[in-house]
Protein backbone atom coordinates (compact mmCIF):
# COMPACT_ATOMS: atom_id res chain seq x y z
CA UNK A 1 0.00 0.00 0.00
CA UNK A 2 0.97 3.35 -1.21
CA UNK A 3 1.25 6.19 1.24
CA UNK A 4 -1.14 8.81 1.12
CA UNK A 5 0.26 12.23 0.03
CA UNK A 6 -1.82 13.62 2.95
CA UNK A 7 0.16 11.45 5.49
CA UNK A 8 3.17 12.00 3.64
CA UNK A 9 2.56 16.03 4.12
CA UNK A 10 1.60 15.42 7.65
CA UNK A 11 4.64 13.73 8.91
CA UNK A 12 7.11 15.83 6.74
CA UNK A 13 5.50 18.88 8.56
CA UNK A 14 5.43 17.19 12.03
CA UNK A 15 8.88 15.91 11.42
CA UNK A 16 10.00 19.91 10.17
CA UNK A 17 11.27 18.35 6.54
CA UNK A 18 13.77 16.98 8.47
CA UNK A 19 16.25 13.40 8.81
CA UNK A 20 15.64 12.30 12.18
CA UNK A 21 18.94 10.25 12.16
CA UNK A 22 21.36 13.09 10.72
CA UNK A 23 19.69 16.43 10.98
CA UNK A 24 19.11 16.91 7.27
CA UNK A 25 16.73 19.35 6.10
CA UNK A 26 15.20 19.55 2.58
CA UNK A 27 12.14 21.58 2.20
CA UNK A 28 11.06 20.13 -1.09
CA UNK A 29 10.72 16.69 0.63
CA UNK A 30 12.47 15.08 -2.78
CA UNK A 31 15.51 13.79 -0.57
CA UNK A 32 13.60 12.74 2.02
CA UNK A 33 11.68 9.50 2.68
CA UNK A 34 9.12 7.86 5.07
CA UNK A 35 10.65 5.04 7.34
CA UNK A 36 7.95 2.46 9.20
CA UNK A 37 8.93 1.92 12.25
CA UNK A 38 6.94 -1.32 12.71
CA UNK A 39 7.31 -2.51 8.69
CA UNK A 40 4.18 -2.98 7.07
CA UNK A 41 5.52 -6.84 6.42
CA UNK A 42 4.33 -7.03 10.17
CA UNK A 43 1.28 -5.39 9.72
CA UNK A 44 2.77 -2.03 10.42
CA UNK A 45 0.04 0.89 9.91
CA UNK A 46 0.01 4.25 8.27
CA UNK A 47 -0.51 5.86 11.62
CA UNK A 48 1.41 9.29 12.18
CA UNK A 49 3.52 7.94 14.92
CA UNK A 50 4.75 4.65 13.01
CA UNK A 51 5.91 6.94 10.64
CA UNK A 52 9.38 9.00 11.02
CA UNK A 53 11.26 11.02 8.47
CA UNK A 54 14.81 10.01 7.00
CA UNK A 55 16.91 11.27 4.61
CA UNK A 56 17.53 8.63 1.71
CA UNK A 57 21.36 7.70 2.83
CA UNK A 58 19.76 7.46 6.71
CA UNK A 59 17.25 5.00 5.72
CA UNK A 60 19.05 3.02 3.62
CA UNK A 61 20.73 1.80 6.41
CA UNK A 62 17.66 1.86 9.03
CA UNK A 63 16.77 -1.51 10.64
CA UNK A 64 13.72 -2.90 9.80
CA UNK A 65 13.27 -3.89 13.45
CA UNK A 66 11.39 -1.59 15.77
CA UNK A 67 13.37 -2.11 18.84
CA UNK A 68 16.76 -1.80 16.60
CA UNK A 69 15.40 1.50 15.20
CA UNK A 70 14.75 2.71 18.31
CA UNK A 71 18.69 2.40 18.95
CA UNK A 72 19.56 3.49 15.67
CA UNK A 73 17.76 6.69 15.57
CA UNK A 74 18.71 7.67 19.12
CA UNK A 75 22.42 7.47 17.93
CA UNK A 76 22.50 10.48 16.04
CA UNK A 77 25.17 11.86 12.88
CA UNK A 78 26.50 15.31 12.07
CA UNK A 79 24.97 15.71 8.55
CA UNK A 80 27.67 17.40 7.68
CA UNK A 81 29.60 14.13 7.30
CA UNK A 82 27.23 12.50 5.19
CA UNK A 83 27.48 15.89 2.20
CA UNK A 84 30.15 14.13 0.18
CA UNK A 85 28.17 10.88 0.20
CA UNK A 86 24.77 12.75 -0.48
CA UNK A 87 26.33 14.39 -3.06
CA UNK A 88 27.89 11.71 -5.31
CA UNK A 89 24.73 9.81 -4.32
CA UNK A 90 22.60 11.79 -5.59
CA UNK A 91 23.75 11.92 -9.19
CA UNK A 92 24.36 8.41 -9.18
CA UNK A 93 20.39 7.99 -7.81
CA UNK A 94 19.06 10.15 -10.71
CA UNK A 95 20.52 7.86 -13.23
CA UNK A 96 19.18 5.00 -11.78
CA UNK A 97 16.28 6.10 -11.30
CA UNK A 98 15.54 7.33 -14.69
CA UNK A 99 16.85 4.05 -16.07
CA UNK A 100 14.33 1.90 -13.70
CA UNK A 101 11.57 4.22 -14.71
CA UNK A 102 12.31 3.16 -18.61
CA UNK A 103 12.37 -0.33 -17.51
CA UNK A 104 9.38 -0.46 -15.52
CA UNK A 105 7.09 1.37 -18.37
CA UNK A 106 8.36 -1.26 -21.04
CA UNK A 107 7.03 -3.94 -18.57
CA UNK A 108 10.70 -4.71 -17.42
CA UNK A 109 11.33 -6.25 -13.95
CA UNK A 110 13.63 -4.19 -11.86
CA UNK A 111 14.04 -5.73 -8.29
CA UNK A 112 16.13 -9.28 -8.32
CA UNK A 113 14.27 -12.41 -9.39
CA UNK A 114 11.68 -13.49 -6.65
CA UNK A 115 11.49 -17.70 -5.73
CA UNK A 116 9.88 -19.35 -9.64
CA UNK A 117 12.00 -16.86 -11.90
CA UNK A 118 15.25 -16.30 -13.23
CA UNK A 119 16.60 -13.08 -14.84
CA UNK A 120 18.17 -13.96 -18.23
CA UNK A 121 19.51 -10.78 -19.95
CA UNK A 122 17.64 -8.99 -17.76
CA UNK A 123 14.26 -10.21 -18.07
CA UNK A 124 12.10 -12.88 -15.92
CA UNK A 125 12.01 -16.32 -17.09
CA UNK A 126 10.13 -18.87 -15.42
CA UNK A 127 12.13 -21.55 -13.10
CA UNK A 128 10.24 -24.64 -13.29
CA UNK A 129 10.89 -26.59 -10.52
CA UNK A 130 10.61 -23.76 -8.15
CA UNK A 131 7.34 -22.13 -9.96
CA UNK A 132 6.01 -25.49 -8.53
CA UNK A 133 6.95 -25.15 -5.06
CA UNK A 134 5.31 -21.47 -5.12
CA UNK A 135 1.83 -23.15 -6.74
CA UNK A 136 1.97 -25.06 -3.89
CA UNK A 137 2.71 -22.84 -1.36
CA UNK A 138 0.11 -20.90 -2.36
CA UNK A 139 -2.22 -23.99 -2.24
CA UNK A 140 -0.88 -25.28 0.55
CA UNK A 141 -1.68 -22.21 2.40
CA UNK A 142 -5.23 -21.79 0.87
CA UNK A 143 -6.27 -25.40 1.41
CA UNK A 144 -4.65 -26.09 4.57
CA UNK A 145 -5.23 -25.43 7.94
CA UNK A 146 -1.35 -24.09 8.33
CA UNK A 147 0.21 -21.35 9.85
CA UNK A 148 2.51 -19.12 8.39
CA UNK A 149 5.09 -20.07 10.58
CA UNK A 150 4.18 -23.80 9.75
CA UNK A 151 4.41 -23.02 6.12
CA UNK A 152 7.48 -21.05 6.30
CA UNK A 153 9.37 -23.62 8.14
CA UNK A 154 8.12 -26.65 6.14
CA UNK A 155 9.74 -24.54 3.20
CA UNK A 156 13.04 -23.31 4.85
CA UNK A 157 12.03 -19.58 4.66
CA UNK A 158 11.57 -16.92 7.64
CA UNK A 159 7.56 -16.03 8.61
CA UNK A 160 7.97 -12.28 7.21
CA UNK A 161 9.61 -13.94 3.54
CA UNK A 162 6.67 -16.51 3.16
CA UNK A 163 4.47 -13.85 3.91
CA UNK A 164 6.41 -11.75 1.23
CA UNK A 165 5.94 -14.56 -1.26
CA UNK A 166 1.85 -14.82 -0.50
CA UNK A 167 1.52 -11.28 -1.74
CA UNK A 168 3.81 -10.88 -4.09
CA UNK A 169 2.02 -9.58 -7.69
CA UNK A 170 4.67 -10.56 -9.59
CA UNK A 171 3.46 -14.26 -9.66
CA UNK A 172 0.57 -12.46 -11.82
CA UNK A 173 2.76 -10.78 -14.09
CA UNK A 174 2.83 -7.78 -12.53
CA UNK A 175 5.73 -5.07 -12.31
CA UNK A 176 5.71 -2.38 -9.74
CA UNK A 177 7.92 0.47 -9.34
CA UNK A 178 7.67 3.54 -7.03
CA UNK A 179 4.49 2.81 -5.74
CA UNK A 180 3.35 2.41 -9.33
CA UNK A 181 2.02 -1.09 -10.72
CA UNK A 182 1.33 -2.65 -14.59
CA UNK A 183 1.40 -5.61 -16.35
CA UNK A 184 4.78 -7.13 -17.45
CA UNK A 185 6.24 -8.49 -19.45
CA UNK A 186 6.61 -11.84 -18.10
CA UNK A 187 4.24 -14.67 -17.39
CA UNK A 188 2.56 -15.35 -14.76
CA UNK A 189 3.18 -18.21 -11.93
CA UNK A 190 -0.23 -18.17 -10.33
CA UNK A 191 -3.69 -17.61 -11.21
CA UNK A 192 -5.60 -14.20 -10.11
CA UNK A 193 -8.52 -16.47 -8.59
CA UNK A 194 -6.12 -18.29 -6.80
CA UNK A 195 -3.88 -15.37 -5.60
CA UNK A 196 -7.38 -13.31 -5.00
CA UNK A 197 -8.55 -16.73 -2.19
CA UNK A 198 -4.63 -16.31 -0.68
CA UNK A 199 -5.27 -12.73 -0.08
CA UNK A 200 -8.74 -13.01 1.44
CA UNK A 201 -7.26 -15.45 3.74
CA UNK A 202 -4.29 -13.45 4.67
Amino acid sequence: MVISLKVKNEVLERDDFTCQKCGFRDASGKDLEIHHLNPKIFNGNEELQNLSILCSICHKHAPDNEKEFSDYISDKIDTKILDTFRKSNYSISKKTKAGMSETFKKGGHITKAPRGYRLVNKKLVINESEAEQVKTIFSEFLNNNISLTQLAKKYDMTTSGIKKLLKNTTYLGKVKYAGHESQGKHESIISPNLFKNVQEKL
